[in-house]
């Protein structure tokens, strides 16, 4: 039953291009809104009849939550309606690449919806084709294609001897195999994901990627895409997969540190808008990583928790920098000041992302950070648990700097005419806003029943 969320939005786009001419571009934001919609009712209530267990189920919400995101701002960003209904279509790609990631069963079959995700996502952030996007584009294209021969070079090796590319087959060849193949595999595998993250070392094309892309793409690419393609994909392969060896988890450790690092000082130097959220998602993915490096189910359940945290507030930030950008005409934070006296829905929404991305109770990102935390220091990761709660101090520095320069103070000169953006705009960052204090409200309620239970897919 779950092949439903991949069927009917593959033969909706037929229907789209195919059959219905007159009226196409509002048929397909329909048809791409009830899409959202179902998947995110789905997720929270069907689980079951769609054989989704609860990893599934949480990044299937988040895919759904974010794509609606970002379709809203589309309506606002993408004015011609040619442009706006291809637009649309690259989206409901995506989100069908995507949730293929999610739901499939066998290693192959993952990789080939991860290529699904990145040519939609190499489109999108072409779409507009300025130098600036087209160079965005090529160095994510580039650096994903790095990532496919690593992966599809571990797959090789994981399936020599057998043809049956199911995870349970694999991992069940890769214990009684245990030699310099298998590990040798279990890297590459692992560094192409690092690569389909942005994670450091692989991070280049992140700040690129985010800031040229259109802003509705850049909701999508920083919201969901990265932690889909990289990120979920590591959790999946390594619960169900490599399992948690001592070389494994100080690989994840070691590379999620220095990602939250290295993301919060490049942040702290920037003045582009886009450019600071990109770097700070950099930070933020680390605190995913750290999470799963503990091998500990209490771990795994603090990541999965931050991966969906994530995607909702900075979703948020990067709905509210596409938002200032169209009112203002700009991304450089110089040159902005005020604006919450012109825009108070992108100003109070803005100080609920930057807050909780810094982990302040009672929001949302305070649960996962802290989960994350404890589960360090249970583990007896000392060092790591400081990294992370220090990093905060640095997430807090360089997003009130930025909550400043653009949102408080004196208006600008040449602002006197700004107006609050459009009802997309704002209707997608409101949903966020209150999902991130919602979800920090009844955390207790959330966590027993939807992020705990990740447990199960833990390896024993």
């Amino acid at each position: 039953m779950h092949n439903l969320l991949i069927i009917v939005p593959i033969c909706g786009i037929f229907i789209l291009n195919i059959f219905l001419k007159p009226f196409r571009t509002i048929l397909a934001f329909c048809f791409a809104a009830v899409i959202f919609i179902s998947q995110i009712i789905i997720s929270l209530f069907y689980a079951s009849p769609f054989s989704l267990d609860a990893l599934s189920s949480v990044v299937l919400l988040c895919i759904g939550i974010v794509s609606l995101a970002s379709l809203l701002v589309t309506q606002h960003t993408v004015p011609d309606e040619t442009k706006k209904f291809r637009f649309i279509n690259l989206l409901i790609t995506a989100s069908i690449g995507m949730s293929g990631i999610v739901m499939v069963k066998d290693i192959f079959s993952m990789y080939v919806f991860l290529e699904v995700t990145a040519i939609s996502s190499f489109i999108l952030i072409a779409f507009d084709k300025n130098v600036e996007a087209l160079e965005g584009s090529f160095k994510y294209m580039m650096l994903s294609a790095i990532a496919t021969v690593l992966m599809l070079s571990a797959v090789a090796l994981f399936l020599l001897g057998s043809v049956d590319m199911s995870f349970d087959a694999i991992q069940k060849s890769l214990f009684q195999s245990n030699n310099a193949l298998t590990t040798l595999a279990v890297t590459l595998f692992m560094c192409g994901l690092f690569i389909k993250g942005g994670l450091v070392p692989f991070h280049g094309w992140v700040p690129d990627a985010y800031m040229t892309a259109p802003a509705s793409a850049s909701v999508l690419l920083a919201g969901i895409v990265t932690k889909v393609s990289g990120i979920y994909t590591l959790i999946r392969v390594t619960t169900a997969i490599f399992g948690f060896s001592d070389i494994v988890k100080n690989i994840l450790l070691a590379i999620g540190a220095v990602s939250i690092l290295v993301g919060a000082f490049a942040a702290l130097g920037q003045t582009d808008f886009k450019r600071m959220l990109a770097y700070s998602s950099i930070s933020q993915v680390g605190y995913i990583i750290i999470g799963l490096g503990t091998g500990s189910a209490l771990g795994i359940a603090g990541a999965v928790f931050h991966l969906f945290n994530h995607a909702i507030f900075k979703s948020l930030l990067f709905v509210n920098s596409a938002a200032v950008e169209k009112g203002t005409g700009t991304n450089d934070m110089q040159r902005m000041g005020g604006i919450s006296s012109k825009m108070p829905v992108t100003g109070f929404t803005s100080v609920v992302g930057i807050l909780s991305v810094c982990g302040i109770p009672p929001l949302s990102g305070f649960w996962s950070k802290i989960i994350i935390i404890v589960a360090l220091w249970q583990a007896g990761r000392y060092p790591y648990a400081v990294i992370a709660i220090l990093a905060s101090v640095l997430t807090l520095a360089y997003l009130l700097s930025m909550q400043r320069r653009v949102f408080f103070g004196k208006l600008k000169d040449g602002l006197d005419g700004l107006k609050e953006a459009g009802w997309g705009f704002m209707i997608a960052s409101s949903l966020l806003a209150v999902i991130t204090i919602g979800v920090g409200i009844f955390s207790p309620y959330i966590l027993s029943n939807l992020i705990l239970p990740i447990k199960e897919i833990f390896i024993k």
